[in-house]
């Protein structure tokens, strides 16, 4: 479980993130949505220690990342905004190299990098160097490195992002996958027909603060609308209009 409690960061005179609170549950999917600019990035970044906050206090499993950052990076698998694969590996390298990074005995290594590349079903690509990939064979291996160790919870930054419909479509099945085996899914996204199908909770962030947190139904029940997308812009226009 991944919790987030007050949390401010700014940059200058700027206040990317004001105050932002939410929970993201065990055996749930959780989006994170939000206009451009809104802080959702900075909030993800945040969560999983490659930002400090200015307030507020981040928990995964009930570890402080303030107190234990290392600690909160064995409990979390990451996907962020920029891939960053080692291009002259392959990709089972670049899955050996980060299960390495984290400890793993070379048994458990190999049972586990050899798990992910079945289910992401990426024995095709397995032994290629990772340049010249396609963004679904990138976003595959970045995927399979971020899981290798196992984590519990999951935070995925636009993780469709310039995929093709099929590509899309084995990310959105296996994203259930994770959900099914009890983990936390955290991800960000600006795609209403993923989330819709997907979430299991809503967490709209606009101007650095949380607008709206609530199931899908609950959203559009809140704003009458009977379709997320309307319902989104509903609550982002309201705020817009509270914040003027």
């Amino acid at each position: 479980m991944i919790e987030v409690r007050n949390l401010h960061k700014a940059f200058g005179a700027v206040k990317a993130v004001d105050g932002v609170s939410f929970t993201a549950r065990d055996g749930e999917i959780t989006g994170l949505l939000g206009p451009n600019g809104a802080g959702k990035t900075t909030t993800l970044r945040m969560l999983y220690t490659l930002m400090t906050p200015d307030r507020g206090q981040v928990l995964v499993d009930g570890i402080d990342a303030a107190v234990d950052p290392l600690g909160v990076r064995r409990q979390l698998g990451v996907l962020p905004d920029a891939r960053g694969l080692y291009k002259r590996l392959t990709a089972r390298e670049n899955i050996d190299y980060f299960a390495r990074l984290h400890g793993l005995p070379e048994d458990l290594l190999k049972s586990r990098r050899d798990a992910l590349i079945e289910a992401l079903e990426m024995g095709d690509i397995a032994d290629r160097r990772t340049e010249g990939f396609s963004q679904g064979q990138r976003v595959k291996t970045a995927i399979a490195r971020a899981l290798v160790h196992d984590p519990r919870n999951v935070i995925l930054d636009e993780p469709t992002n310039g995929l093709d419909v099929m590509a899309t479509r084995a990310l959105r099945q296996f994203m259930a996958r994770l959900k099914g085996e009890g983990r936390c899914v955290l991800f960000s996204s600006h795609i209403m027909q993923e989330v819709a199908a997907l979430c299991d909770r809503i967490v709209v962030i606009a101007h650095g603060r949380v607008v709206a947190d609530e199931s899908p139904d609950a959203l559009r029940a809140q704003t009458g609308e009977s379709n997320l997308e309307d319902a989104f812009v509903k609550i982002i226009g309201s705020d817009e209009g509270l914040a003027a």
